[in-house]
């Protein structure tokens, strides 16, 4: 770690649990030398590539690019590079649902069996349920709040069967495979299939034209190669099914325009909206992964950091906020947007290390934030000694708005 970053996190740490979160006065945007911090912040971070978006009222003001989409070949990485959208697909699902709710062709908390055409175990994917009935319990609230109980994949048991963790509706569990049992739910209630419905009813409405849940071969070229921890080469995967827990491809410029709509609460009645970025139940896991792990704290309470429907939500000294991370092998992702002020940010890059850059950027372009970001995993780079799960025995190296 560097010398020179010891009191800049220490005094961050400082201000956040004495509960010195004042809100300051809102940055130009993009802010003064934000191009140069963010080079810096890669290479300091060892990432690639990286394409940027700031949102000031519900718009998009300024989008960039930085970096390389294929570094072997020296591809410059563009504002309409394809990149892999990974979770933060779950958040345009959870837009899409709300509008059926709005319209009443769902209901938040029905029953799976009020829903579903047959028992869930009796679809082959869901087969291994069938001798426990608590999948009766699971309604679409908890399933777009991660609260259903479920793993997030079935793989991570070593008998690579899906089950339950927790009771339904008692503690948030990421679970993607709970959103891929309401994506059933959705697509038989609709008669639509998903990649079509999310197409006319988000994408086609914020002129998403380089957006989708399923490849494009009209991309061939256009795409970014990915890159491992250790800078190991990940071919772009061109997936074919659409799967609301994470198929999508987009670019900055497509993802922006999405978060400026939600910002604005486009497409959404106001109750509907208001009820997305309300506070369903709070978030007691030390860190977000494995949120499946025993064990809870209370080290978010004074942030109010909770789980809305799609967004993870906190109070930050600019006021509400909510957020959508996204990962797989050679990807990081983050939109982070304030309510109050419409104003939001979106970082899409190709490597498995930009979620150690990220607390950084946001805190360049907002000043502190109180971002859970060691809930989120989003470790400083130049904090290596926080990676794992310490804030059990170290606290006060956890930080939140108290």
């Amino acid at each position: 770690m560097r010398r020179s970053s010891l009191p800049r996190y220490a005094a961050l740490i400082a201000v956040v649990m004495l509960g010195g979160c004042a809100a300051p006065p809102s940055p130009p945007v993009p802010p003064p030398g934000l191009d140069a911090e963010v080079q810096r912040l890669m290479s300091a971070a060892h990432v690639p590539g990286l394409a940027l978006a700031l949102i000031q009222d519900g718009k998009v003001t300024y989008t960039h690019a930085y970096g390389y989409a294929n570094v072997d070949q020296q591809h410059p990485l563009r504002t309409d590079t394809v990149m892999y959208a990974a979770s933060l697909t779950k958040a345009v699902f959870a837009y899409t649902v709300m509008q059926l709710v709005d319209e009443g062709v769902l209901t938040l908390d029905a029953p799976l069996p009020a829903l579903l055409k047959k028992p869930l175990p009796d679809y082959p994917k869901f087969a291994d349920l069938k001798d426990d009935p608590r999948w009766r319990l699971l309604t679409p609230r908890m399933l777009l709040t991660h609260t259903s109980g479920l793993l997030n994949w079935r793989y991570i048991n070593e008998n690579n069967k899906l089950d339950f963790k927790y009771p339904p509706g008692s503690r948030y569990v990421y679970s993607g495979e709970g959103l891929n049992i309401l994506q059933i739910v959705v697509e038989e209630r609709t008669g639509t299939p998903l990649e079509t419905l999310m197409q006319q009813r988000v994408f086609d409405r914020f002129g998403m034209r380089d957006t989708s849940m399923v490849w494009r071969d009209s991309w061939a070229g256009r795409e970014t190669t990915h890159y491992g921890k250790d800078g190991s080469v990940i071919p772009h995967k061109r997936r074919s099914d659409a799967r609301a827990a994470g198929s999508m491809d987009t670019t900055i410029r497509d993802y922006a325009a999405f978060m400026a709509g939600v910002l604005r609460g486009e497409g959404l009645s106001a109750a509907a909206y208001r009820e997305m970025l309300s506070p369903q139940m709070a978030i007691v896991s030390v860190q977000q992964f494995p949120s499946h792990w025993p064990g809870d704290t209370d080290l978010w309470r004074g942030s109010g950091l909770s789980i809305g429907i799609g967004w993870p939500l906190y109070n930050s000294p600019l006021g509400p906020a909510f957020f959508k991370e996204g990962a797989d092998d050679g990807t990081n992702n983050i939109a982070l947007g304030f309510r109050q002020s419409r104003n939001g940010i979106v970082m899409l890059s190709n490597s498995s290390n930009a979620n150690n850059m990220f607390f950084p950027a946001i805190e360049y372009v907002y000043g502190k934030t109180c971002l859970p970001w060691f809930w989120m995993n989003y470790i400083p780079y130049d904090r290596p000694d926080l990676m794992g799960l310490q804030a059990r025995e170290r606290p006060e190296l956890s930080p939140g708005c108290r």
